[in-house]
């Protein structure tokens, strides 16, 4: 289980995890291990995600390696509006949590291919954003960040496969509910930023970090109530 560490953030870890990701795509190219893994999973996705089926093991690999990147463009554009706000102090430990799991991975994702356990841990890092997202916009009625990586993180859900997606998802609630129980969202500067972005929306950060609004580009049908869930 990963443990909650505080440390000063700085932009040396963004910059290693772009070097990690670098690196292992790299060593992928040479060879091609997530390939041959994506190629099985393509014939085993859910109905609701759709690919070409032609070129639906590329389509994968696009995929992965974006959702991958985002997370250091997440991180980026977090801190950089977060500090703009004079909040950065009260969210730097959930951006530190999100680069530990990059830099200093759980014993939880050893043992995979390079590319595949940064995939792993892209989806713990998306997923601790995107859980501190939901629970930020339960108290304050916005969210954090504009940022909605539901659709992206289903599908990498289902590329990671349960039941071990399943205990990443454990993780993650594990880590967010220790960091929400030290670091609260309140104070004037987390008020003074609800405030403003009520009143004025997203748009300005969307202009300057289009990283937030981008589609992978994956088609994915959800089923409605009638049909079930995605399982």
């Amino acid at each position: 289980m990963h443990s909650i560490r505080i440390n000063t953030m700085s932009p040396e870890p963004i910059a290693r995890i772009r070097s990690l990701i670098a690196y292992a795509r790299e060593q992928d190219n040479r060879n091609d291990k997530l390939s041959g893994m994506l190629e099985e999973r393509a014939r085993h996705l859910h109905d609701a995600i759709s690919l070409q089926e032609v070129s639906a093991a590329r389509q994968l690999a696009e995929f992965v390696a974006r959702y991958i990147e985002q997370v250091p463009n997440f991180i980026e554009a977090i801190s950089a509006i977060t500090r703009e706000a004079g909040i950065y102090p009260r969210v730097e430990p959930l951006l530190t949590i999100a680069c530990d799991y990059f830099l200093s991975p759980p014993d939880i994702v050893n043992g995979h291919s390079q590319l595949e356990a940064l995939l792993d841990e892209a989806y713990l890092a998306h997923r601790l954003l995107e859980e501190v997202n939901d629970r930020f916009i339960g108290y304050c009625g916005i969210p954090l960040a504009p940022m909605d990586m539901t659709r992206a993180t289903v599908i990498a859900h289902e590329l990671i496969g349960e039941p071990f997606a399943n205990e990443l998802d454990q993780a993650v609630l594990f880590s967010a509910e220790l960091l929400l129980n030290q670091y609260r969202f309140e104070g004037e500067d987390f008020e003074n930023y609800v405030r403003a972005h009520q009143n004025r929306g997203w748009s300005e950060e969307l202009a300057r970090w289009p990283c937030l609004a981008e589609n992978l580009a994956i088609d994915l049908r959800l089923p409605g109530p009638e049909t079930g869930g995605l399982h």
